[in-house]
């Protein structure tokens, strides 16, 4: 048997003695999207320490549980505060909240993040469409023997979000008079940020850094979901600011971003649903 399959099982067994919910959409909150669960109709919470061998986050700002409710009549799981690879977890332990969620019943999975922002055509407060990823710089959740039991050794990488979705995104954001970016999404490891050199070298080929999101996708792409993510860009990358980069910074932008955010992903896990019926 693969240990991390099984590890995988052992949550999932956890969650389902706890509650039969059955999700639609799963919902991975980011910076600036941490009260999101405030708006929606709750049916259970169940905090990460309460499952067996669930990694659990450290990251001031990221509170660590699964909320199962409503969005609208849309069922939704929303995980309030996700896990980094910089944290310390093995990529496994990382993209299990991801795999977690499919086992659960989610077909969608709505990634957010908050990110720094390469595209000099970018300002801090801005939310970007993720339209492709770069992943090459973390580490690959698929590395080791393939779990059969979700997918294909070979997954195709060819449109990991999905495009009806943006579609659905980009449909709403006009309907929402929100205006929206849209570009190429790259994962650092963090927890640094990037090097001025650092980030003159990725520019060429991404719009927007950050240290999350491609490893979910991967895994989530692996597994059969349909996926989707939007970036709220807090800050200009390193060597685009004059001033430091700090967490401080970013949770104030992505705080600021938040309202039209959470109209943004609310409106359009409505549409989806609603559409892909």
């Amino acid at each position: 048997m693969n240990p991390i399959f099984d590890k995988l099982m052992n949550c999932y067994k956890s969650v389902r003695s706890k509650t039969d919910f059955v999700p639609k959409v799963a919902l991975v909150l980011g910076s600036g999207l941490g009260d999101y669960a405030d708006s929606i109709k709750i049916v259970t919470e169940i905090a990460y320490s309460d499952i067996e061998g669930f990694p659990v986050s450290t990251v001031p700002g990221h509170a660590g549980k699964f909320i199962f409710g409503y969005v609208g009549e849309v069922p939704v799981v929303c995980m309030k505060g996700r896990v980094h690879y910089y944290e310390g977890y093995p990529v496994s332990d990382v993209v299990l909240p991801t795999r977690l969620m499919k086992l659960l019943g989610a077909e969608i999975l709505f990634l957010t993040n908050a990110s720094g922002g390469m595209n000099k055509n970018f300002k801090a407060g801005d939310l970007m469409l993720i339209t492709d990823h770069i992943g090459i710089f973390a580490p690959n959740p698929l590395m080791g023997p393939n779990i059969d039991e979700l997918g294909t050794r070979f997954p195709d990488m060819s449109n990991v979000y999905d495009l009806d979705l943006q579609d659905i995104i980009r449909n709403t954001a006009k309907s929402d008079n929100i205006d929206i970016q849209e570009g190429v999404y790259v994962q650092l490891t963090g927890p640094s940020y990037e090097s001025p050199a650092e980030i003159k070298m990725l520019s060429g080929f991404a719009d927007a850094v950050g240290m999350s999101t491609v490893v979910e996708a991967v895994a989530a792409n692996h597994a059969g979901m349909k996926i989707c993510g939007i970036s709220c860009v807090c800050n200009l990358a390193a060597g685009l600011n004059p001033t430091p980069l700090s967490h401080k910074e970013v949770q104030e932008a992505a705080d600021a971003a938040a309202p039209k955010f959470k109209k943004l992903v609310t409106d359009s896990i409505l549409c989806m649903v609603q559409q892909t019926k």
